[in-house]
């Protein structure tokens, strides 16, 4: 713990005076414009991936980067859903897997979290993407095709809560298929027939 130690003091001798008057902005509310569904994995940092700071994304982070259909699960990603559209008004969900998945691992090979009973059970709710085809282009990854079969799995999820259905019918709120892969900092977006592409190739058609 000395190294995280540290940091806190770092933070709070360096950079929480140097960013002190925003961080007083953000008593008064938040105004995230994306909420990001990813992985608990800590190689991945939302932060760093998408340059953001305070305020700036709302975040649901389990193993896996799952999102229990309705009526399934706790109930506390479908209650972060509901807060994060009607409350603070998201317009964009993204939710994003990551090369190397240790949760997609298991999912694909169960015995290897045979003494993991709570992680087996979690990854029921990914079942449906070992069934789902999907286009990496040159890419030739059977992991990384899982991570990107399970992100759409949970896009097909969250399309059942019924605060998702009611912003996208009135227009208000898009959804995002990401993987992300931190060894090469590359960024793959997903479209509806299964086939991701590049993030640069995506924006560059986009302008």
């Amino acid at each position: 713990m000395n190294k995280i130690h540290a940091g806190i003091r770092r933070f709070q001798d360096e950079v929480f005076p140097a960013q002190r008057d925003r961080f007083q902005s953000l008593a008064g509310g938040q105004k995230p414009e994306l909420l990001l569904v990813t992985c608990s994995d800590s190689r991945i940092d939302p932060g760093l991936l998408t340059q953001t700071g305070p305020g700036d994304i709302f975040v649901i982070r389990n193993a896996g980067n799952l999102v229990p259909p309705h009526g399934e699960g706790s109930g506390a990603e479908e209650a972060t859903v509901q807060y994060g559209i009607e409350a603070l008004g998201i317009r964009h969900i993204a939710v994003c897997g990551h090369a190397h998945c240790g949760a997609m691992a298991a999912l694909r090979e169960p015995g290897t979290a045979a003494g993991l009973p709570a992680v087996r059970a979690w990854l029921e709710h990914a079942r449906h993407a070992l069934d789902r085809k999907v286009e990496l282009g040159e890419i030739d990854d059977p992991l990384l095709e899982t991570v990107a079969a399970n992100v759409l799995t949970q896009l097909d999820h969250l399309r059942t809560y019924p605060s998702v259905r009611a912003a996208q019918a009135r227009g208000e709120l898009t959804l995002h298929a990401w993987v992300y892969d931190f060894v090469t900092g590359g960024l793959l977006v997903g479209e509806a027939n299964g086939r991701f592409r590049p993030l640069v190739d995506v924006a560059e058609q986009a302008a």
